[in-house]
């Protein structure tokens, strides 16, 4: 059986009061095993709604108000979650064009790189031509960078390459998402992003950053892109983040066979 911890550890300072919704929590479906969350402001903890999106995203949802606040979250999850349901809607709705993956822009390129390329081979020859032509450089994109600039720019991170993995894929009409997850073997270690992309019936995760292996990931948010997948959104006043600790331990890191698809468990 595969074990798998993570954690994560926030420190914010609020400028004012706010609304904070945090994206730290596993999936549902994996089978945790034991779990704990802790929002402490100002010396005093408080306790946030649990709210359940699309595809078994958790969101917890504070007020707070200004001053420092500590967000810490561990779990452990002892074996592997079911396979992603495909619900109706997905096929259309990641084939859209959406605020980080402009699938639109990208058509032409899309259809010129990849002529001829159907299945399989278009998933593997999407994400190894991301891989070979972006070079992954921490600090140089900026947040509201989607899959054009990062093409134009050659260079990015995590969110990038996914962006226009996805982008890419949507442009040839192939259902392609992006998710948030936790990431044994990733160094320097973080949250991770990778894409999903529908073949055959099911997901499967690609990654073509190649900096941890699929089969070790940990699912946490679903969604169009970074705009419905990031650790932490705020509403309402300025929040500083002055520190991150972000952990993912398996009990045996596995080998990565790139020349397979491997689904998200």
């Amino acid at each position: 059986m595969v074990k798998r911890t993570v954690s994560a550890h926030l420190e914010l300072q609020l400028h004012d009061t706010a609304d904070l919704v945090f994206s730290v929590a596993v999936a549902q479906g994996n089978p945790v095993r034991s779990e704990t969350l802790s929002i402490v402001a100002n010396g005093t903890e408080l306790e946030p709604t649990e709210l359940v999106s699309d595809h078994g995203t958790r969101l917890h949802r504070i007020t707070g108000h200004k001053g420092p606040m500590t967000m810490d979250y561990e779990a452990v999850i002892d074996g592997l979650a079911d396979p992603a349901p495909n619900h109706e809607l997905d096929v259309i709705t990641y084939r859209r064009p959406s605020r980080y993956a402009e699938s639109d822009t990208l058509f032409s390129t899309a259809n010129h790189e990849f002529a001829g390329l159907t299945g399989k081979a278009l998933l593997d020859g999407v994400s190894s031509w991301v891989g070979e032509h972006l070079s992954y450089v921490p600090g140089t994109s900026q947040p509201t960078d989607g899959a054009v600039a990062t093409m134009l720019a050659r260079q990015g991170v995590c969110r990038d390459y996914a962006h226009l993995v996805i982008a890419l894929l949507r442009g040839l009409d192939v259902p392609a998402r992006l998710v948030s997850v936790y990431a044994p073997g990733l160094f320097p270690m973080d949250f991770h992003a990778v894409a999903e992309a529908w073949f055959d019936g099911r997901w499967y995760v690609l990654d073509a950053t190649t900096l941890a292996p699929r089969s070790s990931l940990v699912r946490i948010a679903t969604g169009q892109d970074a705009s419905e997948t990031a650790f932490l959104s705020q509403y309402g006043a300025a929040v500083d983040l002055l520190g991150i600790n972000v952990t993912a331990v398996v009990d045996e890191l596995p080998n990565d066979d790139l020349s397979e698809l491997v689904q998200l468990r």
